[in-house]
């Protein structure tokens, strides 16, 4: 895609203020690093604060009778007793079980407000109003979102919101401002604690400078972003988890309450569960993991994973990996065998024609410091 055809968002002159370096990313120019660097980026998030744009994520309105009950058809996730105020963590599947897109679920009292990825939002909303006929699907494109993140992200968001600071893990409200009404959720995609912030475009940049501006924030790129992401152990769409990905073959059985498995309140009656609940008794063929790669070279998405030194046939394969900041060295996740999916297996991937010893590790790579 040409530079003139990416889309912009309202924060890209502000970038560029800010030295960032730009690149196409789902169909947008978006800041991959700025003067400071991925590295220290990485690292000042994990100390201080970073703020992330992601306005190039959709954001949904959901109205209707009972839109949470009505969402269950095309999630396997419980929502309806989801409580006002909270969010949840969710997935779009199709009828093979594969997963279509992962997103956040926010009950906000009369209606659900949803965040979904930028790749996939168009494709998303159509899959919504095709199978939601008693719901008004409705696309937010006069806000911007920002993630801020970090163990000083509630004293930066706190001098601007006070009541951020009375927030836990997976809160959401929506409180007034200097900036106008500010949609709010503690949460995020680095293991932090944090918050994303939904904005009106016309306070947006002013917002955001005013962020900017609180001591120890500093804006922060998409390389350091998929790093930190990679050390909580958490997917990106499109490489770690795809529509030939089931919800159980990407260990992410968690997020599909027992209300919604065999035997459950609400049991199966979204797209795949067929699949999907026999997995859940009778296991997959193939299980996400971490990895952790001998010597200081990562492992990059697409190496290929051996069982032994000499096995011909890959039994896996990498779907991200990065030189993680925080634990100064490399880490990977990706898919092996079931039968090497154990913490501590041996096993060898293929790097320039060679075979590198790794060990199956447990995810994340650093514990993660939400605020309960």
């Amino acid at each position: 895609m040409t530079d003139a055809a990416l889309k912009q968002t309202v924060f890209h002159d502000l970038h560029v203020e800010l030295g960032a370096k730009m690149v196409p990313f789902a169909g947008y120019s978006m800041p991959v690093q700025y003067p400071l660097g991925v590295m220290k980026e990485h690292l000042h998030t994990r100390a201080k604060a970073g703020l992330f744009d992601v306005s190039h994520m959709g954001q949904v309105i959901l109205r209707g009778d009972d839109p949470a009950a009505s969402l269950e058809r095309l999630v396997p996730v419980s929502l309806v007793p989801l409580a006002e105020g909270r969010q949840r963590y969710a997935l779009f599947t199709n009828e093979d079980g594969g997963i279509l897109d992962d997103l956040m679920v926010a009950n906000r009292g009369d209606h659900l407000f949803l965040v979904v990825n930028a790749a996939c939002k168009e494709a998303d909303v159509a899959h919504m109003k095709a199978g939601l006929p008693d719901c008004q699907v409705e696309v937010i494109e006069d806000r911007a979102l920002l993630a801020l993140q970090g163990p000083e992200a509630e004293t930066a968001l706190g001098a601007i919101v006070p009541a951020a600071k009375d927030m836990v893990f997976m809160d959401v409200a929506v409180v007034a401002s200097d900036y106008g009404e500010l949609w709010i959720s503690r949460s995020g995609y680095t293991g932090e604690d944090g918050y994303e912030i939904s904005v009106a475009n016309d306070s947006a940049v002013e917002f955001a400078k005013g962020l900017l501006a609180q001591e120890g924030v500093e804006p922060i790129g998409l390389g350091a972003r998929d790093s930190l992401r990679l050390e909580a152990g958490l997917c990106l769409y499109g490489n770690d988890i795809d529509t030939g990905t089931t919800p159980v073959e990407a260990a992410l059985e968690w997020a599909v309450q027992k209300a919604r498995r065999q035997g459950g309140a609400r049991e199966g009656g979204f797209p795949g569960a067929q699949v999907i609940l026999a997995q859940f008794e009778s296991g997959a063929s193939r299980r996400r993991v971490g990895i952790l790669p001998t010597g200081r070279a990562p492992m990059r998405a697409h190496t290929q994973l051996f069982a032994s030194e000499t096995a011909t046939e890959p039994m896996g394969e990498v779907t991200s990996g990065a030189f993680g900041p925080s634990i100064e060295g490399p880490m990977s996740m990706g898919y092996v065998a079931i039968d090497y999916a154990q913490t501590g297996t041996k096993i060898y991937a293929e790097l320039r024609g060679k075979r590198v010893p790794a060990t199956v590790a447990d995810m994340p790579f650093r514990p993660s410091t939400y605020k309960r």
